[in-house]
């Protein structure tokens, strides 16, 4: 069998897929898998990185208002589905996945072109313009947020990376923190703001540096490889350890209490697998779908969420730092937390899948 993947552009539409393919080879070795994107995503670093096939079609993106740009997108796009559709013939494709971006349009074309069945998963609550049109072309839909809107939609989650669905964070808490250079026995606050930072985030911590450190909470800030610090906290203790990039996130959310966070799709996932609880500040454009994410977190007490706007280091040291010296509290949103994951998604989405192929 032959599954062909498309979900390119951000790790919001990567990492799904390639938790997907991850299942799919641990139910069925033999299974081949494809993954399609565009040469300006991440999928070029990261699929090759996981070991699978990457064909690439041109990216067509809609403008989002009338510009002589828009005259352009038919041609362009019938290109892209030409591109698609090869592949799928190429590689013999006996299903096809789409998680959305730039790829999943032409793939989901070039799909209905060659008769190949769709399949589409959509990670947010407000579908995006691609997982849109997919679901017109298919009965197989299914949602990562409960409240997410598609036709014939079915909710199962997002899939998620083994390293984090079944890791047991308490019993790798020494390891995680020792690996990043911290201590045992304190209290730890991590800080990121996705997968390229997020400035008004960093900011707000390390403002709040001196407070935290003298009252004993350690810091592991991720601030991403495309943001500037302009403030560097002192040496001292206890430790307020900056970072550019994290590849080991799962030993990031071993190592921490709390996590002071962007409200992504992916990142309320992963917390709620783990049951880390949470303060999100939703990304303050777009289309509000971070906060639309967190929402039911929040509700289930699993975690609070401020305004962008509202971000600085008195609102971290007023609101967020009595949390953290409040083990009790901590670990009731912890429970919370991990009562709102899914860690068996990746799975789920798997079987569903074969069994759609098989029909």
């Amino acid at each position: 069998m032959r599954v062909v993947l498309a979900g390119g552009g951000t790790a919001g539409h990567i990492e799904p897929a390639l938790a997907l393919a991850d299942a799919l080879r641990r139910l069925d070795p033999r299974i081949g898998i494809t993954c399609l994107g565009t040469e300006r995503g991440l999928e070029t670093r990261l699929v090759p990185a996981r070991g699978y096939e990457l064909e690439l079609v041109p990216a067509v993106p809609l403008p989002r208002s009338l510009s002589p740009k828009l005259l352009t997108v038919p041609g362009r796009l019938a290109g892209a589905i030409g591109s698609a559709a090869g592949i799928l013939e190429k590689v013999g494709a006996d299903i096809l996945v789409g998680f959305g971006g730039y790829v999943a349009t032409p793939a989901y074309l070039g799909a209905r072109r060659r008769g190949v069945p769709i399949v589409v998963h959509e990670a947010n609550p407000r579908p995006g313009l691609a997982n849109r049109l997919g679901a017109r072309l298919t009965d197989h839909v299914f949602t990562g947020h409960p409240d997410a809107v598609l036709p014939n939609a079915e909710y199962v989650g997002i899939p998620l990376r083994r390293e984090i669905s079944t890791m047991d964070r308490l019993s790798m808490g020494d390891k995680a923190r020792s690996y990043f250079g911290l201590e045992s026995d304190r209290v730890t606050l991590l800080v990121f703001g996705g997968s390229q930072g997020a400035r008004s985030v960093n900011q707000a911590a390390l403002e709040a540096a001196p407070y935290l450190r003298a009252a004993g909470v350690q810091v592991l800030h991720v601030v991403g490889p495309k943001n500037t610090v302009e403030i560097e906290p002192p040496p001292g203790d206890p430790q307020y350890v900056i970072l550019p990039y994290v590849d080991r996130m799962d030993l990031a959310y071993a190592a921490a209490d709390l996590v002071l966070s962007r409200a992504g799709a992916m990142t309320c996932a992963e917390l709620t697998a783990v049951g880390l609880p949470a303060a999100f500040v939703p990304l303050p454009h777009g289309n509000g779908e971070q906060r639309l994410n967190a929402e039911p977190i929040v509700r289930a007490g699993g975690g609070l969420m401020v305004d962008d706007a509202d971000l600085s280091a008195a609102w971290i040291v007023q609101t967020l730092l009595p949390i953290l010296n409040d083990p009790e509290r901590v670990v009731a949103m912890s429970e919370a937390a991990s009562r709102m994951g899914r860690k068996d998604a990746d799975t789920t989405l798997a079987r569903k899948v074969l069994e759609i192929a098989h029909r």
